[in-house]
């Protein structure tokens, strides 16, 4: 059974269509308008086990903020949507990515209950035209608007593009160990209270 999802969003700020389809290897089309970003998702995409066709038309002339915290409302939307009632899944997540230089430990719980939290280095600097603190925006959104915990710890990196790129892949890793099925549940939710 495929898991998958579709969503549109339309603002005065963006246009945004996405499809997410879950344990996928086929490749991802990702047009984000922010160059960086799609290099970030296609990462997500591939160490996630998942297949992303995204699309956005935002205001970039203006900031990519709007652009990027959108894709993450969008993303978080489909995830939701793809991962359906939970039944079966492992639900917990972790992994820790080297990037080179760089290493970040992150955690996920498909929880039902949204809340992210970034520990380590400031990411306030540029990796180009990119604003580093829009990868804290986009988890954000994502997080919130999925219903999953999630937690980003960067443990050490000197280069900006690495520590990057080990956070995406890092969450990537995490939400594909969470969000697989346990043969061991048969179909039923790992809660005590029976609901996620």
């Amino acid at each position: 059974m495929e898991r998958s999802a579709q969503v549109s969003r339309k603002t005065s700020e963006t246009d945004i269509t996405a499809r997410l389809v879950l344990e996928s290897l086929e490749e991802s089309r990702i047009q984000s308008g922010v160059p960086f970003l799609d290099h970030m998702l296609s990462a997500v995409a591939k160490h996630g086990r998942m297949h992303i066709d995204l699309v956005c038309a935002g205001d970039t002339e203006i900031d990519d903020h709007h652009s990027v915290e959108d894709i993450g409302i969008v993303l978080g939307q489909a995830f939701q949507k793809a991962i359906g009632d939970k039944a079966g899944i492992v639900r917990f997540g972790s992994s820790i990515i080297p990037m080179d230089d760089a290493l970040t430990m992150t955690a996920v719980d498909i929880s039902g209950r949204p809340f992210f939290e970034y520990t380590g280095m400031g990411l306030n600097g540029y990796i180009g035209k990119y604003s580093e603190e829009l990868t804290c925006e986009f988890f954000r959104s994502f997080v919130f608007n999925a219903g999953i915990n999630l937690h980003v710890n960067v443990l050490h990196g000197k280069n900006r593009h690495h520590v990057h790129e080990s956070i995406f892949k890092s969450v990537a890793v995490s939400l594909y160990r969470a969000m697989v099925f346990d043969d061991f549940l048969q179909g039923k939710i790992l809660s005590t209270k029976g609901t996620i």
